[in-house]
């Protein structure tokens, strides 16, 4: 078992959780460097204000409206350095960010990233939600395979430095997902998107959600919270 510290921020501004993740990644990656022993990992869980996050590599006209309508709209919209194209992040969808050395856990990034996949499909599975990997697309999928019926709970995007990662996964709890109608969700123009409330047509206790990935990132990589 790795010992990880674990905080819930609960209801963040974007800038606010991402200003602080920078500031924990970089500590880990200096003590990583420069101070082994002191060396202190972290898993942030949280949720967002309405916001549209575009990776280093996506297209910026997967937005689909102006910055200005964002504004107008009261969504935020932010340029970041992780992986992945655009995503929305907003209330009732569990962001989860763990900020880890992956040689601590003898982990490769793409491991690292199957692990988070498999994270999600755990939590799914503990309400009969049947989530998919898909090998072409990050992230987790229902009906993954069926391009008529494809769409996405779950977002991945990772930024990893000298083995130490930050970002992570949202997954769609009771997300308002018409929030998704003015982005091209991951860069799919041809996917959909879907929620775990869409998924079993009522609404789902998010604490409990929360719960239940926090133990299956135990079980995936052999966590030991702290705090």
């Amino acid at each position: 078992m790795k010992e990880v510290i674990f905080e819930d921020l609960g209801i963040i501004p974007y800038k606010q959780a991402w200003d602080y993740q920078r500031q924990v990644f970089e500590q880990l990656i200096d003590d990583k460097k420069n101070n082994p022993g002191r060396k202190k990992q972290y898993l942030l869980f949280c949720q967002h204000n309405h916001v549209f996050t575009l990776g280093k590599s996506g297209k910026v006209q997967n937005l689909l409206i102006t910055e200005q309508l964002c504004k107008n709209r009261g969504i935020e919209y932010f340029a970041i350095e992780r992986g992945g194209d655009i995503t929305y992040h907003g209330p009732q969808q569990l962001v989860a960010y763990p900020i880890i050395d992956l040689e601590a856990f003898d982990c490769g990034i793409k491991n690292y990233i199957s692990q988070l996949e498999d994270v999600v499909i755990r939590v799914l599975n503990r309400y009969d939600i049947q989530g998919e990997k898909d090998e072409k697309a990050m992230g987790v999928w229902m009906d993954a395979a069926n391009p008529a019926k494809a769409r996405k709970i779950c977002a991945i995007g990772v930024k990893s430095s000298r083995f130490v990662t930050m970002h992570g996964f949202a997954l769609n709890v009771n997300t308002d997902l018409s929030y998704y109608n003015f982005i091209n969700p991951c860069g799919f123009v041809d996917r959909g998107v879907t929620s775990m409330e869409k998924e079993l047509g009522r609404k789902v206790d998010f604490a409990e959600v929360s719960e239940i990935t926090k133990q299956a990132f135990t079980d995936i990589f052999g966590m030991q919270f702290t705090r």
